[in-house]
């Protein structure tokens, strides 16, 4: 994806709460989130008991400045093609001499590397295998993924041929491989990659037990609303900064004649999304914690204030594309598409999700910056919210060259070359902000860096798969009931309750 000329980010809370949690980075993610629910669009949340509940739980004001602070400068210039903005010196990633990462030799060496990604995240990630290979000499076969990954690993486990390497999009999921004897752990190469170049938090959102199992490549932001800039000029709609303005907006735009949001409901983890941010922002950082690890209920009053609040939205038909049954029936990268193609008359002026929404947007003929822009989400509480999430590097199949593998996922090199591709982000701090094709990704991106150590993962990827996790259950099925009918909300704290309480056995 090409950047083009400059974006406005409106008004951004300097006071946000930063929070990290994917997506799960994919972790979708993008196409990558997409195909989850088959594992559709992004995201396979699978089980966790937060192994990383105290290391990286923190809020950090310092970073959401930070992160508030570079979506305020970040436009004026979505500046045109992939300019070198004057910043750091691009690392070679090329394989020419430059490389910051040694590799060896690995010729007749067969890799087999799965994930749930599809469509565009996908291709890209091919061509990083490409470059392994041409360094090495091993051939890469990439293995499409069904969600949960989990499931899908497991029978590949019983059937005698795991794959190599996974990427596996939440803390909860490395925790079950290493529990259920999969998962191996990194070595000294790969280990010292990440001491050079990652923050000591995400080091240890990939340990199980002390010990180092996944590289995180992979990250994500989801707090942002992505908007179709021509329906947005010809509604005299602004970009909103609290969640009062963001009703007003939408009243503004559904006057003009265009319906006001697009929802990817088909894929639930779309709509955990939707929650997290709003519960974030309104019941803050303490409680999103203990909501996370089930140390409160779903019934508790919090949770009714969040779900009362995404109800001001999911409750008006003519707020979502198609209304609630439209809204089910549309996965996560037609959501995006349908916002930015008809011309004038989209089916829908916004859509909300994370900076992977690029890579769907870049299929229209939408130019990230002039007719598709963004604006973080905004605040519901006091502070707006920041939900993150990633996918980590895992060996299931421990050799020479599985070492090598994430040795190169773990080195600036491997990142860089995505990072080039659009609709990706890297929580490597060696990947240079040059990299990143336009000016929006990369103040995400340095934003997403800045945040250091401090961060959380995305709420349903830190609980068991069974209910944060897996297709037609647990959350993703109740929010998807509630998205049906938002009117009934104590029947939808229930219902969530009830799962979270059998997925959690019983604790909490």
């Amino acid at each position: 994806m090409r950047s083009t000329r400059s974006s406005k980010f409106g008004t951004v809370h300097i006071d946000s709460t930063v929070h990290i949690d994917n997506h799960r980075t994919d972790h979708a993610d993008t196409t990558v989130r997409s195909d989850r629910t088959l594992r559709t669009g992004k995201t396979s949340r699978t089980a966790r008991r937060s192994a990383f509940a105290t290391s990286g739980r923190r809020t950090t004001r310092v970073s959401a400045v930070l992160l508030a602070t570079a979506l305020a400068l970040a436009v004026t210039g979505c500046g045109g093609d992939d300019d070198n903005d004057g910043g750091s010196t691009k690392p070679s990633a090329r394989g020419d001499g430059g490389s910051t990462v040694t590799l060896p030799k690995l010729d007749g060496e067969s890799l087999e590397v799965a994930a749930v990604w599809t469509g565009g995240e996908q291709k890209n990630f091919k061509k990083v295998l490409a470059e392994f290979e041409k360094r090495t000499g091993a051939k890469v076969t990439f293995v499409p993924a069904q969600d949960p990954i989990i499931n899908f690993l497991g029978s590949k486990v019983a059937g005698g041929q795991p794959p190599d390497v996974a990427l596996l999009p939440q803390p909860g999921a490395i925790k079950q491989a290493v529990d259920k004897g999969w998962a191996k752990p990194l070595g000294a190469e790969a280990t010292k990659e990440l001491a050079e170049n990652y923050s000591q938090g995400w080091q240890d959102i990939g340990k199980v037990g002390g010990k180092q199992y996944g590289a995180y490549y992979k990250a994500a932001n989801k707090s942002l609303i992505w908007y179709n800039a021509k329906v947005f000029e010809n509604a005299g709609a602004s970009e909103p900064k609290s969640w009062k303005d963001l009703l007003s907006t939408a009243q503004t735009v559904y006057d003009s004649g265009v319906t006001p949001f697009s929802v990817g409901g088909a894929d639930g983890w779309t709509l955990t999304d939707w929650f997290e941010n709003v519960y974030l922002s309104q019941a803050g950082p303490e409680k999103y914690d203990q909501l996370a690890q089930h140390k409160i209920k779903w019934t508790d009053p919090s949770v009714k204030q969040a779900l009362t609040t995404l109800a001001e939205i999911w409750g008006k038909k003519d707020y979502v594309a198609g209304g609630a049954k439209g809204a089910l029936g549309t996965a996560f990268p037609e959501s995006v598409t349908q916002t930015f193609t008809g011309g004038d008359q989209p089916k829908a002026g916004m859509v909300y999700e994370g900076d992977f929404a690029q890579v769907n947007i870049a299929e229209t003929k939408a130019k990230i910056g002039t007719d598709a822009k963004v604006f973080p989400f905004p605040a519901v509480g006091d502070t707006a919210p920041v939900v993150s999430g990633g996918d980590a590097a895992v060996i299931l199949d421990d050799s020479k060259a599985a070492q090598a593998l994430v040795t190169f996922l773990a080195s600036p090199d491997a990142a860089t070359i995505q990072a080039e591709l659009g609709g990706y982000l890297s929580p490597n701090k060696n990947v240079p902000d040059s990299a990143y094709p336009n000016e929006v990704q990369r103040t995400i991106a340095k934003s997403l860096v800045a945040a250091g150590d401090d961060f959380r993962f995305d709420m349903s990827d830190q609980a068991p798969q069974a209910f944060g996790g897996t297709p037609g259950k647990g959350e993703w099925k109740e929010l998807q009931d509630f998205l049906s009918n938002p009117k009934d909300v104590a029947r939808a704290q229930q219902k969530l309750e009830a799962a979270a309480a059998k997925a959690y056995g019983g604790k909490g």
